[in-house]
């Protein structure tokens, strides 16, 4: 029996923040695949190795875990103000399924390289030394991000001292800029509440701030759960019904958020929300082993990312932190002491991250213009990778 060849498509493999991902030109796609259906879930999923019922996806270019296990196609932008179109597609690891529904804040600051490298920037924008200010569309939740992009002789400098704890080896700084981060048509708090009170079955009544900044994120208090926020992944991700209870509790966080109108709808929609417990500042040892002290953060941060808990922090969890921590009364606000804050240095797994937010009230409501931070890229590997047709 003869059976037809694999077919090649343009790639690159790069590593932005504390993910990986496989980016496209989305010119490169076969020609079915370029627009949004079935075709193109079914080829992202084969090139990842998913759905794999063993957990590995060993036959793709997927990690096995979320961090790992995602998509990135790019095009110049639709937008005259803009440079670029960013597209995330969040692949599950034991499903046929492609998550659509939010951004990838890590790989966010692998777009701005990408872009440079692949043509997708005007040329007369990129000096021959200096930072380029790449205008990102996130496609998904139709926001703009800034990504400063470090030049050196007309080319991306990858390589620098920078470091960022939950990423082994220093690279080049690159600065995003979250504008408007406020998910969805700008309601930064879907309830109209701070906080709110979430009564999720067979756990009780939670403390939530449930806040659309970044992505969706429901923050609750570690205490209410049985923590203290310096738990790192094998406390969690071992033990089954822990697991269980954190998913129920993001199922009922989508549900009051307006994300879902039944229960049941969060099987499918695993991206978002995400579901975060706070914590106030205190010693612990991060999964490399290194010591992060109480003085030295403003308070602890532990996010669940596609069922599991996150190795260090997803990026647009980081900035629904930010976000959060810069109004006064939200749980992560008073997890770091209350009072108004432009900036928090928070505890993660694998260490710790500062992020910036500009908060301000408007009438009733409050409004955040900007969210920042530092993360960094380099591409692993290009040129083609391979799937059956």
């Amino acid at each position: 029996m003869a059976f037809k060849p694999q077919i090649k498509v343009p790639a690159t493999y790069m590593r932005g923040g504390t993910s990986k991902g496989v980016f496209f030109n989305l010119t490169d796609l076969p020609e079915p695949a370029q627009e949004a259906g079935e075709a193109r879930d079914n080829l992202l999923l084969r090139v990842i190795g998913s759905p794999d019922p063993y957990g590995k996806q060993t036959d793709g270019m997927g990690g096995a875990t979320s961090s790992t296990s995602k998509t990135v196609i790019l095009s110049k932008s639709r937008k005259d103000d803009h440079d670029v179109d960013y597209l995330f597609g969040q692949v599950a690891i034991d499903k046929a399924f492609v998550d659509w529904s939010g951004n990838c804040g890590n790989l966010t600051s692998a777009v701005g390289a990408f872009a440079v490298s692949n043509g997708l920037v005007d040329a007369s924008k990129i000096p021959d030394n200096g930072v380029v200010e790449v205008k990102v569309w996130q496609v998904n939740i139709s926001k703009t991000i800034i990504v400063h992009v470090p030049i050196t002789h007309g080319e991306v400098q990858e390589t620098g001292d920078f470091e960022l704890d939950g990423v082994t080896f220093p690279a080049a700084e690159v600065k995003l800029e979250f504008m408007d981060p406020a998910d969805g048509e700008g309601a930064l708090f879907p309830t109209g509440n701070l906080v709110d009170e979430l009564d999720v079955p067979g756990v009780g009544v939670l403390s939530a701030t449930m806040i659309n900044a970044g992505i969706p994120t429901v923050f609750i208090n570690a205490s209410e759960i049985g923590y203290d926020g310096t738990e790192l992944q094998d406390a969690i991700n071992s033990d089954a019904s822990v697991l269980e209870k954190l998913e129920t509790i993001r199922a009922y966080g989508a549900l009051k958020m307006g994300l879902i109108q039944h229960v049941e709808e969060a099987k499918s929609r695993q991206h978002t929300p995400k579901v975060a417990w706070v914590a106030p500042a205190k010693s612990y040892h991060a999964s490399s082993g290194k010591e992060v002290t109480a003085d030295s953060i403003d308070l602890l941060v532990r996010a669940m990312s596609m069922g599991k808990l996150h190795h260090a922090m997803m990026g647009t969890a980081a900035v629904a932190i930010g976000t959060a921590a810069a109004i006064p009364g939200t749980l992560v606000n008073q997890a770091a002491g209350g009072g108004q804050r432009h900036e928090v240095n928070f505890g993660h797994p694998s260490g710790t991250l500062k992020v910036g937010a500009a908060a301000e009230r408007v009438g009733e409501d409050w409004q955040v213009t900007k969210a920042s931070m530092s993360r960094s890229a380099r591409v692993l590997m290009e040129g083609w990778v391979r799937v059956p047709e």
